[in-house]
């Protein structure tokens, strides 16, 4: 199958459920309203119905049609980021992070037990993966040091750790695993619809503004009165003129899945244990239920303009395609079935952030990569605090007192190429 054959959808493992709900039509009072329907403002419209609130959600698209169907569905139990890097800029609160990443996979264990979601959840653990004794070497010093902040990961050969052939070895966090994204974000849909939560689907916020009163949040064809507001609007953020600053630079993300593969073990992947590489870069491999793989990441694209509905690049899919030939040389004869992307959110400090905006208007963001576990915990802590009116030791760990943020030099494109260059260039020499 040839690069031309390959589907490449408008979304990821979700399609659009048969029961999208109406748009907001006139005027209605809550409350509290979230603003975007992904894990974060699912999870926070949940809980705070829960705590006795009145609550509206509106959503542009249909609940969980963002990143969190469009994801690889690793639930990973360490921070996002370079550690060595973390621990040397937040000596404080490098502890809390830890802690946070790992209270997050548990949460959401739970959570997906608590609401029976079906979304294929396999207990493998993750990988970060080493295909050169450089990123070898890079693995082991983050086992090293988050082995000395307490955390449950080891460092390993590729044998012992039940690695695909070409990946030399690396840390593996046993807590987490793999799962359907899609099946767990509609599964999370489907428990709001259930719940008191009015969700408003096919409507996004066109502005949010505070007033003596509460808030008001306009949307196309009406507007809701709240008392408080959530901001749960990740890579869309910059959309609305409330959002902080520079709060998170919207990122594409293109994946692509082949087609089954009847020989996995052969590959040398026993463990079925998500991959995520130590390049500049990441690339990220994952098997699927259905004896897929799934592969992306690679290259990075930044929004130009106004964040919209896009396919993935073809050169991009293409690039993609020949990191996988390369990493599982005896299945080069797999096709390539389809391909997808989504935007994510990358924030300054590659950590989730929460805060203040403005009076009775908070926002969270909670991507970075790490979404799928940090997402919906970090949405359910910060519902509690607007019904208690007290933090969490979590939430307080990305508690931000001003919303204050630098410029975030990395996210641009000739950064981003350069990155991608380096790369290549390193995979040369492995070559």
């Amino acid at each position: 199958m040839t690069s031309t054959e390959v589907v490449y959808s408008e979304f990821g493992w979700a399609d659009p459920p048969d029961d999208v709900t109406a748009a907001l039509e006139g005027e209605v009072t809550c409350d509290i309203a979230v603003v975007g329907g992904g894990y974060a403002g699912m999870a926070a419209a949940l809980r705070l119905a829960e705590r006795g609130a009145d609550v509206v959600l509106l959503e542009a698209g249909f609940c969980g049609c963002g990143a969190s169907s469009r994801n690889a569905g690793q639930l990973g139990s360490v921070p996002g980021g370079d550690p060595q890097l973390l621990s040397a800029l937040h000596p404080r609160r490098f502890q809390g992070l830890v802690r946070l990443a790992e209270e997050a996979v548990d949460f959401t264990e739970k959570l997906i037990d608590r609401h029976g979601i079906d979304c294929e959840y396999e207990q493998t653990g993750n990988v970060a993966a080493a295909v050169s004794p450089g990123q070898l070497r890079i693995a082991k010093k983050k086992a090293e040091i988050f082995q000395k902040a307490g955390v449950n990961v080891e460092f390993g050969d590729g044998r012992d750790l039940g690695l695909p052939d070409a990946f030399l070895g690396g840390m593996l966090e046993p807590v987490g695993g793999v799962m359907d994204p899609g099946k767990f974000a509609l599964g999370l849909r489907k428990a709001l619809l259930a719940s008191d939560v009015k969700v408003y689907e096919q409507t996004p916020a066109k502005a949010v503004e505070p007033t003596s009163v509460g808030v008001i949040v306009a949307a196309p064809r009406g507007h809701v009165r709240a008392e408080k507001v959530v901001l749960a609007t990740n890579a869309y953020s910059r959309e609305l003129s409330i959002a902080p600053k520079r709060l998170a630079a919207p990122i594409w993300v293109s994946m692509i899945e082949t087609e089954p593969v009847d020989r996995l073990e052969a590959t040398g992947w026993t463990s079925r244990s998500g991959l995520a590489t130590q390049h500049s870069i990441m690339e990220s491999y994952r098997p699927t239920r259905r004896n897929t793989i799934v592969t992306g990441v690679r290259q990075l694209q930044v929004a130009r303009g106004t964040v919209g509905a896009r396919k993935p690049d073809p050169a991009v899919v293409s690039d993609i395609t020949d990191g996988f030939r390369s990493r599982f040389p005896a299945l080069r004869d797999i096709a390539i079935q389809r391909a997808w992307g989504g935007w994510i959110a990358m924030t300054p400090s590659w950590l989730p952030v929460a805060g203040d905006v403005a009076r009775n208007v908070s926002y969270l963001i909670a991507c970075n990569g790490h979404g799928l576990a940090q997402a919906p915990y970090l949405g359910t802590l910060l519902a509690d605090r607007l019904v208690d009116g007290k933090g969490h030791d979590d939430l307080d760990t990305v508690w931000r007192q001003r919303p204050r943020f630098a410029p975030a030099l990395v996210f641009n494109a000739p950064v981003m190429r350069t990155m991608w260059a380096c790369d290549r260039r390193a995979d040369r020499k492995i070559s």
